[in-house]
């Protein structure tokens, strides 16, 4: 079920692309047919491209060498797991197709189709927008910052619904904190067997964690001026 509050700014699918690319702690590569997962093991160059660590002794090496020149030989899979458990954690993957070439004891990998996938769908992203996109500022913050806010500071979560439209909190079982960039705060809000995402927008964009907890004290004096309301839980199966 997709829950919604009105139009709220967010990042594009480039930007968000980059996020995604720079949070990312694993990729899987396949070529020639085989799948194969690297943990730990990449790094991103400025203009998208992915540095890769791979034993001189693996079959990826080898047939990276061995490719026709600058022809698409590979694809790269990312995905973007939400730091706070939720259902369906995987909040987006991310496919590159391209060629690698030897850079030093590394493989360099070139994108030459970069394809995005969120919940509201895929999108093919244009070479140049991709290479020229940043991550968003609080991207290698977001995991620490949310799981702060859902472990430390659950009645600050439970305070914020007060902005969510009285509708997309019926038969709520629970809410989580889900993402957060520098244009706002989302929401999970999860029932007994559907769930859906509310988005809290910032008054301005916040471009570092001091301008974010600015943005996050805004949005919680905003919700203590709200009208007041206890969330009516429905339990959960397998709840106690």
């Amino acid at each position: 079920m997709g829950d919604t509050q009105d139009w709220a700014a967010g990042p594009g699918a480039a930007e968000r692309a980059r996020s995604v690319l720079a949070t990312a702690w694993s990729c899987a590569v396949t070529a020639e047919g085989a799948r194969e997962e690297y943990v730990g093991a990449h790094a991103v160059t400025g203009d998208g491209g992915v540095l890769l660590d791979v034993p001189e002794d693996s079959a990826l090496f080898a047939a990276a060498l061995c490719a026709p020149r600058g022809e698409p030989t590979a694809v790269l899979e990312f995905a973007d797991v939400a730091p706070v458990p939720v259902r369906q954690r995987i909040r987006a993957r991310l496919w590159l197709a391209g060629f690698f070439s030897r850079r030093g004891a590394r493989l360099l990998f070139r994108p030459t189709r970069v394809v995005l996938r969120q919940p509201s769908g895929a999108v093919l992203l244009e070479l140049e927008e991709f290479a020229a996109a940043r991550p968003d500022p609080l991207a290698t913050a977001e995991a620490q910052l949310l799981t702060h806010l859902a472990d430390s500071h659950p009645d600050a979560v439970e305070r914020l619904t007060r902005l969510v439209r009285p509708e997309s909190l019926h038969a709520v079982t629970r809410v989580a904190p889900l993402a957060v960039d520098r244009h706002g705060l989302t929401l999970r809000i999860e029932r007994t067997r559907a769930h859906g995402d509310v988005r809290l927008a910032f008054h301005t964009p916040a471009d570092d964690v001091s301008q974010l907890t600015e943005r996050m004290h805004a949005l919680l004096t905003q919700a203590a001026a709200a009208c007041p309301r206890a969330l009516q839980r429905h339990r959960a199966d397998g709840d106690r």
